[in-house]
C-alpha cells in the first residue's frame, strides 16, 4: 500500500497513493490509522483520496474505522479531494452526514485550524 503522511501544525494529513481503495488494502489501513490515531494521538485528521478513482464498502468501512476512533478521543476528520466517482458513493451512502467532505487539501485543512 502507498501513502505519505504529513503534519503541518497540528494537523495530520494523510494520502492515499492507491487508484483503489478497496478489500485489497482496507485491511491495512485500519492498521495505518489505528496507528496513528490510537498509538501516535492525532487529534485533526485529513485524509486525502485525490490519488483514488474508485471505492468499495470496504474502502468506506476503513474510512469509518478512522472516523470512530477520532470520535472516542475528541478528534476532527476531513476527507479531500474525492474523484468525482468515490464523492457520489460517499454521497449514495450518506457518509457525507458523518464526515465533512472538503474539494482540496487546503479547504480542509482551514476548516480543521478553526477548531481549538
Amino acid at each position: 500500500m502507498n501513502f505519505e503522511v504529513k503534519k503541518e501544525n497540528n494537523v495530520t494529513i494523510f494520502k492515499l497513493n492507491e487508484e483503489r481503495l478497496d478489500t485489497n488494502i482496507s485491511g491495512l489501513l485500519k492498521g495505518e490509522f489505528t496507528m496513528l490515531l490510537k498509538v501516535e494521538g492525532a487529534k485533526k485528521f485529513i485524509l486525502d483520496l485525490s490519488a483514488v478513482e474508485s471505492c468499495d464498502s470496504s474502502g468506506l468501512s476503513a474510512i469509518l474505522v478512522a472516523n470512530r476512533i477520532l470520535n472516542s478521543t475528541n478528534g476532527n476528520m476531513r476527507i479531500a479531494s474525492p474523484s468525482e466517482k468515490v464523492y457520489s458513493l460517499i454521497k449514495i451512502t450518506q457518509l457525507d452526514r458523518v464526515l465533512p467532505v472538503c474539494e482540496t487539501v487546503e479547504e480542509a485543512y482551514k476548516d480543521l485550524m478553526k477548531i481549538n
